[in-house]
């Protein structure tokens, strides 16, 4: 629906800052979404807003009251836009500090001995805490390793590792490189019928901002995502804790609220930029649906975002008219294959005889944003077993049109020779 509605088009581009135009370059396609995706205007208008207020909450003032219902509205819109009846929703430094947060507290505070689950399509962000602290408390870590020519792992790779004394697992919800996601349903499934207890961990942070999230369908103990991903702006990360694993030993004051997870003074601007995007997918899922329900809105966005990036995604890798598509060039490796169904609006892909970064240098001088990634502690787990020291990252959402699809590929055929 989006993708064939001109007008639709324009509407969700116009709710958005630096669109066309990036304030240090000038006119440019922005193709680097899994970066940082383009931010709400109404994001950045809440941010001033609420950065110009000198009082803190739980004070016995009107700003201060006004400043806690803020926040009480906020982790309201966070259950509806993440699907959770239960369970404790709070903000961070980022999505990798909360990641590191709550994978620590379920493998610190877990039952002695047993062993921690993880996957290598996993970002450090995941991995490297579940490492890290498997280490510190002495449970061996078990790799589940991924398919590489699909770029996935699945719940039936999960099992044939999983053993009983598994006493937490991680699961990457969609790859930041690969653009493919995992079956976090399924996932989490094999995980219980060998393990109930596990305390289960998911990254979300590359997924949020191209489909719905349903936490009441996941059967899992927390999610993490960067608002900065999901048209919000930086500086913090959303979490949420399943309530066994809030009633873990946590970080927090001595003597204070118990459950509390909250370090310090909360950003009030935070929360509320986070209620600035439920409100754009709740418009989004009017303009594409007649549901008057809420969460009915947010799913449906979803779907509509879902179907539009595909399209985009399918005319990047096939082609439009008379342009080859990014699998047709000579000599290309599309991560994760070309044909994958799991795809969710990213194309990382390498030629074999022209370096990725002449590649990100060329689009950028044609104006197209893209990014190169390398096989460093990031990408090395996906790029190195691919034999590929660097590949191209082009990465959409909603906002991008198959007419900036149309320059990526006019500027590829001419890069491609």
């Amino acid at each position: 629906m989006i993708t064939n509605s001109p007008t639709l088009t324009s509407d969700i581009r116009n709710r958005f800052a630096h669109v066309e135009t990036c304030p240090f370059s000038g006119p440019r396609i922005f193709f680097e979404n899994a970066g940082g995706a383009l931010t709400l205007k109404s994001a950045v208008e809440t941010s001033a807003i609420f950065a110009a207020i000198p009082d803190n909450q739980g004070r016995d003032n009107p700003a201060s009251a006004a400043l806690v219902d803020v926040i009480t509205r906020a982790k309201a819109d966070m259950a509806l836009f993440f699907n959770s009846a239960d369970g404790t929703f709070f903000v961070g430094e980022s999505g990798t500090e909360l990641s590191f947060r709550l994978i620590r507290t379920a493998i610190m505070g877990s039952a002695p001995g047993g062993s921690v689950i993880g996957s290598s399509i996993e970002h450090p962000a995941s991995r490297s805490a579940a490492l890290h602290w498997a280490e510190m408390a002495g449970k061996p870590y078990i790799d589940v390793a991924h398919n590489n020519a699909t770029g996935q792992v699945t719940a039936e790779m999960y099992a044939s590792q999983m053993t009983p004394d598994v006493r937490v697992a991680t699961i990457l919800h969609t790859s930041p490189v690969t653009g493919i996601a995992n079956d976090v349903a399924a996932i989490s499934a094999a995980i219980r019928v060998v393990s109930p207890d596990a305390f289960i961990f998911v990254d979300g942070i590359q997924h949020a901002s191209h489909g719905h999230i349903d936490i009441a369908s996941y059967d899992i103990d927390g999610y993490v995502v960067s608002p900065y991903k999901v048209f919000s702006r930086h500086g913090y990360g959303v979490a949420w804790a399943s309530d066994r694993l809030t009633a873990l030993p946590i970080e927090t004051l001595r003597n204070g609220p118990t459950g509390n997870w909250e370090m310090g003074t909360r950003d009030t601007g935070s929360y509320a930029t986070f209620s600035d995007v439920v409100r754009y997918f709740e418009w989004l899922g009017e303009k594409v649906s007649d549901t008057t329900d809420p969460r009915a809105k947010i799913e449906a966005a979803g779907r509509a975002i879902h179907d539009h990036e595909q399209t985009l995604t399918d005319a990047m890798l096939r082609g439009i008219g008379n342009l080859p598509g990014l699998a047709d060039l000579p000599g290309v490796t599309v991560l994760g294959g070309a044909d994958n169904p799991d795809r969710e609006g990213l194309v990382c892909f390498a030629l074999d005889h022209v370096p990725a970064s002449d590649i990100v240098d060329k689009l950028n001088a044609e104006g197209i944003r893209t990014h190169i990634r390398r096989a460093d502690h990031y990408s090395g787990n996906i790029l190195t077993p691919l034999g590929l020291d660097a590949a191209v990252r082009v990465s959409l959402c909603h906002y991008n049109t198959l007419d900036e699809v149309r320059s990526l590929l006019a500027a590829m055929k001419d890069i491609a020779g």
